[in-house]
């Protein structure tokens, strides 16, 4: 992807989905009346998967960043709970399980791209994001392929997911997600200022702290 000096950095797109993930959860913990910060909160899983797909591209160890991604979700699967189940409930696992297996399946793309063991291992990861019942599921999963085969094609990955969004979700609220394809659109190819780890901690951090909040309130 050839760089250019305008438009939105890794940086700038990492923030957008910080601050419409915090908006959505904020919406589902404290006000769920709101459906309206449900929609805005849409725009961050697309993001996170276009921005996992561009790291792995880019990083020099692919290994390490799964291992990363796994400690991430094994420490954030207490404060997700607590947030929207208020205990420890095994029925439904955090985002970052399913980053880390789209991005088990990027990494056997990449070292196997025309064999159908590629294949199989995506439809076994699918099977397990749904078993394993991870926020989005299979449909996660989906993404992150669908990222990683176009990620040459700019625009045309764009469509592409949109269409996807649209086939599986139909109307419904997660239909809006689709939208982020518009500020994944203006990514210049560069990653701007690192802060890789606040990124990361921001997760679990923030779903104690609406969980602590929802305590004092309810």
């Amino acid at each position: 992807m050839t760089e250019s000096k305008f438009g939105l950095s890794g940086f700038a797109l990492k923030w957008i989905a910080m601050i419409s993930m915090l908006i959505d959860h904020t919406g589902a913990v404290l006000f769920p009346q709101y459906i309206q910060m449900r929609i805005i909160g849409r725009l961050a899983f697309p993001i996170y998967c276009f921005l996992l797909v561009e790291g792995a591209v880019h990083t020099r160890d692919i290994r390490k960043y799964e291992l990363r991604l796994l400690l991430f979700a094994l420490a954030s699967e207490l404060p997700f709970d607590l947030a929207f189940y208020t205990r420890m409930d095994f029925r439904h696992q955090n985002v970052f399980f399913t980053l880390f297996l789209g991005l088990v399946v990027v990494e056997q793309y990449q070292k196997h791209r025309e064999k159908l063991s590629s294949f199989i291992i995506f439809l076994i990861v699918m099977v397990l994001a749904e078993v394993l019942n991870t926020d989005y599921g299979a449909a996660g999963i989906i993404f992150v392929l669908l990222f990683y085969l176009l990620y040459q094609y700019k625009v045309g990955k764009q469509a592409v997911f949109a269409a996807a969004n649209f086939l599986m979700y139909g109307t419904g609220v997660q239909a809006y997600a689709g939208f982020a394809a518009f500020p994944m659109l203006l990514y210049n190819g560069k990653r701007g200022p690192s802060m890789k780890y606040f990124f990361y901690v921001f997760y679990p951090l923030h779903l104690l702290a609406l969980w602590l909040i929802c305590k004092i309130m309810y």
